[in-house]
């Protein structure tokens, strides 16, 4: 399975749209998980065009107002089945070895996280762990070209692909 990894869109307060890249570096993915920081919910619909979505409620997106019930889509934590691997979204992971099971209430082999703005993949206790970075404010610093993450899960192995976004759509 292909997904598309996406985080810290800050959508209207850093940029007003996603970026028109966003749609070639996800083309035939399956799956979107968004890391949270969300901020508009429309954001979740313009992905879900591209593939079905899941997101996690970020620090951001509880300054703003926004509230988990809204959308069936926004979680705190999803644990998510796919190709024989546990995988888990949430916006903020700052445990590391066995802790990372009690953030997901039971082991998971892939992490994906966001809250940094700064792409890192990493191995920590054999569990993956996954931060795409922003899309919109890389760094935290504006007009800089973000970073999407792919990920391809086929039987029951994983591997990762870092996508630094360019000017050309």
């Amino acid at each position: 399975m292909k997904i598309g990894l996406i985080s810290d869109t800050h959508i209207p307060v850093n940029a007003q749209e996603l970026p028109i890249q966003l749609a070639k570096a996800f083309a035939g993915v399956e799956l979107i998980l968004h890391a949270g920081d969300i901020y508009l919910p429309s954001v979740l619909d313009e992905l879900s065009r591209l593939a079905p979505v899941y997101a996690a409620y970020g620090d951001g997106d509880a300054r703003l107002g926004i509230k988990l019930n809204t959308d069936s889509r926004l979680r705190e934590v999803h644990v998510l089945s796919v190709d024989g691997l546990r995988l888990g979204l949430t916006h903020t992971l700052r445990q590391r070895g066995a802790a990372i099971a009690r953030v997901f209430e039971t082991p998971v082999d892939i992490a994906v996280c966001g809250h940094t703005h700064e792409s890192n993949v990493e191995r920590d206790n054999g569990v993956l762990i996954i931060n795409p970075g922003s899309a919109t404010l890389p760094h935290h610093q504006l007009n800089r070209l973000g970073t999407v993450a792919i990920l391809n899960v086929a039987n029951g192995k994983a591997d990762v692909n870092i996508i630094q976004l360019t000017r050309e759509a």
